[in-house]
């Protein structure tokens, strides 16, 4: 397969910044004397929002961090026209309304951005507001070189940044979120590569944070965002059909609020009761996981009980419980008593799912205003409500501390550091107990090896068995909430590659691979010192940044797996004999350096050609074009139609995804450099396979009703077909070659309406990088 390239790359490229540029400021017309009375307006709107939390002195502090980012971002302008300082200050009134941080976030927020684009210095900081202030904004300021390797990349890095701050100041990453929330509220006015690199870290990094800190809110937002810019198509189809069938839904909601309402006013309540809808986000996650349609999903709002001036707040949530369930049948199964065991980011609730008028589950969550407060605005309000208090340490407190030691020892791959924690992130939680009754908490789905590594580093490097609930079981024995764990060990074991398979927690990951590194360094010894003097022989320094730039030329990890490699003799050193020092610097004449614009080079056809990847928009002809090499990704398998990008590989050439794959939100992530922009040309002789998974009633004549509609009704080329019947019920694939994604939503259509079908939707594929 092939791409074609346009040769009037760059043209396009300036006319459709200018194009963007128009755009904006058609959409923005203030005048200057306007956009005045704009800022202050929302300065004096943000001072509002703090009036309960200054002290004195702190008014002057706030408007002299206003005066300085006003006055260095005062020639700078937002992609949609309007003057840059309303970001920051946007973003401080996220950090105060939406966060319930104070005046120290404040002031961090309105500077977030100077050190990074403005000529002001985190010294200048300094002097003006203090050292953590400038600490605080240093976490906030995005590295700006960083040579990618196999093991990082600049985002990687700045991800890695951001993660280190956590357990020091977590006001770092609640103004990073408040600051990305604003940025994806804004995203129309940027260009669809950039709509898709920071939609996808915001899949990626952002949401899940959000989710792990507390601020369900903010998550929601930011999943539903993310997914009006990656699957537009799928995202307003879903708000259409809310919109829909609002009035139906607003009435229900009432009809079923009613007899509650009344109940509780009788027994002498105070609270707030009302339903809201679910997330958008949420809702398709429901639709795909329960493999059901929108109108499938039985749960598309909840009813939320909110109790006011609670004294005994356990006492009165389940009075709320009984007052609910004795006019409604609940789901034993469903109910979730998070006030008894809260969950590791403080949220503290109780939900119960009921049955409803007209057979329909309905969700009733019930809680005190300190639990709302603490499930809107996360880890501020935990720490709001502990202040002055002596009460023992929180789950959340717990999960912080053990995110600390994880990062006292970060990996030396910053790729595998952030995917390490961020499964941490993640992961739901377990609780588990030593021999003694102490409490562990582990990633679900932790080993008794996880539980290991949690006690102690030298614990989990002897450990051969574990005893669970008195039982012996392996090292790989999955543990469940409330075992009770005593670990075996001998002086005799060791860590070894397999132990990296059995783990899930981070901690874990971090020190296994810290011992198989000492292990390598004792063999990778012998190979410095062979490298050490084959470059004296060539008048070559030994330092570590020529270390480093041989490790990364010759593709290795780190200095230290090229020592290793020499060591195990699978690294010929005569490949160093045309090495020259020129300069200070390494020349590599053997061979060419295969870094990124290599890479591009190399993929498009033209290695002679200066050429930066995003001037690029490439056309995909399918079979006929006849420069650019490409492959279309297993991971997501695009057809025309689907919204793509292209994704230089390293060695590969060009990867054609889909911006919905299951791999997408890691490499726009990680590697957003890396990414090309690519459209389909309209090409209907050309065939693609795609599939469609089925499941309906097993009825005679089904398979022949769909065959007839596959290859008799639609003329579709069938590769394949698999059903499996259990129970009076099928499920099955087909597998069909397409010329466009509308030929494939027409199958699932078609399909969909013959009688006994339930579902029809496109064929996902594993997630396989």
């Amino acid at each position: 397969m092939s791409l074609f390239l346009l040769n009037f790359e760059n043209l396009l490229k300036i006319s459709n910044f200018i194009l963007s540029k128009m755009k904006a400021l058609e959409s923005y017309n203030l005048n200057e004397e306007e956009e005045k009375k704009l800022i202050l307006r929302e300065y004096r709107s943000l001072l509002r929002a703090l009036k309960l939390k200054l002290k004195k002195g702190d008014k002057r502090l706030v408007r002299r961090a206003f005066e300085i980012a006003a006055e260095a971002h005062k020639d700078m302008r937002r992609k949609s026209g309007e003057p840059y300082i309303l970001h920051p200050l946007a973003v401080a009134k996220i950090v105060v309304e939406e966060i319930s941080l104070g005046v120290t976030s404040v002031i961090c927020a309105l500077l977030h951005d100077t050190v990074e684009d403005t000529e002001v210095t985190l010294d200048e900081i300094e002097m003006e507001f203090g050292t953590l202030t400038a600490r605080i904004v240093e976490g906030l300021t995005k590295i700006s070189s960083v040579v990618e390797t196999r093991n990082t990349t600049q985002q990687a890095e700045n991800f890695k940044k951001i993660l280190l701050t956590l357990a020091d100041d977590p006001r770092v990453i609640l103004i990073k979120i408040a600051d990305r929330l604003h940025n994806m509220r804004t995203l129309d006015s940027m260009s669809r590569e950039k709509q898709l690199k920071i939609a996808s870290e915001t899949s990626y990094l952002y949401a899940p944070l959000a989710h792990r800190l507390g601020l369900y809110e903010i998550k929601s937002e930011l999943e539903d965002l993310t997914l009006k810019y990656t699957e537009n198509d799928t995202y307003q189809a879903i708000i259409e059909k809310l919109d829909n069938s609002k009035r139906e839904r607003k009435k229900y909601i009432n009809e079923f609020i009613k007899p509650i309402k009344e109940e509780l006013e009788k027994n002498g309540y105070e609270f707030e009761i009302y339903g809201r809808p679910k997330s958008v986000s949420s809702i398709l996650n429901k639709m795909r996981t329960k493999n059901v349609s929108f109108e499938q999903v039985y749960d598309l709002f909840a009813i939320r009980i909110i109790l006011k001036n609670s004294k005994d707040e356990t006492k009165d949530c389940w009075g709320v419980f009984s007052v609910v369930t004795n006019l409604h049948k609940y789901n034993s199964e469903r109910l979730r008593d998070w006030i008894s065991d809260p969950k590791s980011n403080g949220y503290t609730a109780l939900h119960v799912t009921v049955m409803g008028n007209g057979g329909k589950w309905v969700e009733v969550q019930i809680r005190t205003e300190r639990m709302n407060e603490i499930a809107e605005k996360g880890l501020a309000a935990h720490w709001k409500y502990k202040e002055g208090k002596t009460t023992s340490e929180s789950k959340i407190d717990e999960w912080l501390k053990q995110i600390s030691e994880i990062l006292k020892n970060p990996d030396s791959s910053t790729l595998d550091f952030i995917h390490d924690l961020k499964s941490d992130i993640l992961q739901d939680e377990i609780y588990v107990y030593t021999p003694r009754g102490d409490m562990l908490m582990l990633p679900s789905g932790s080993t008794a090896l996880d539980f290991a590594f949690a006690i102690h580093s030298e614990l989990g490097k002897n450990c051969i068995g574990a005893k669970v609930n008195y039982k012996l079981v392996p090292l790989s024995h999955v543990l469940q909430n409330a075992d009770q764990i005593e670990i075996i060990t001998s002086k005799k074991q060791k860590p070894n590659e397999d132990w990296l398979k059995l783990v899930k927690s981070a901690k874990a990951k971090s020190r296994i691979k810290y011992y198989l590194r000492e292990d390598k360094r004792v063999v990778a010894q012998e190979g410095k010192l062979a490298l050490e003097k084959k470059l004296e022989s060539l008048n070559i320094p030994i330092a570590n940044n020529i270390m480093n730039d041989l490790a990364n030329f010759y593709r290795f990890a780190s200095p230290l797996d090229l020592h290793y490699a020499i060591a195990m003799k699978s690294f010929d050193l005569r490949d160093l004999n045309t090495l020259q020092f020129q300069n200070d610097k390494l020349v590599f004449t053997q061979a060419e350096n295969k870094d990124f614009k290599k890479d591009f080079q190399q993929a498009i056809g033209n290695p002679e050609k200066e050429v930066s990847a995003k001037d690029y928009e490439l056309i995909l002809f399918g079979e006929s074009g006849d420069k650019v090499q490409y492959k279309l990704a297993n991971c997501c398998q695009p057809i025309p139609g689907d919204d793509v990008f292209g994704f230089v590989t390293s060695g590969e050439g060009l990867k054609i995804h889909r911006t919905n794959c299951p791999n997408a939100a890691t490499l726009l992530s990680n590697y957003g450099h890396r990414v090309i922009k690519a459209k389909w040309a309209k090409n209907k002789e050309i065939s693609f396979l795609s599939g469609v998974k089925i499941n309906g009633i097993d009825d005679v004549g089904v398979i022949n009703k769909i065959t007839n509609v596959v290859s008799g009704e639609l003329k579709l080329n069938m590769r394949s077909m698999s059903i499996d019947s259990k129970d009076g019920l099928f499920e099955g694939t087909i597998k069909i070659f397409v010329n466009h994604k509308e030929q494939l939503d027409n199958l699932c259509k078609k399909l969909e309406e013959l009688d006994g079908i339930n579902k029809v939707t496109r064929l996902d594929y594993e997630k396989q990088l």
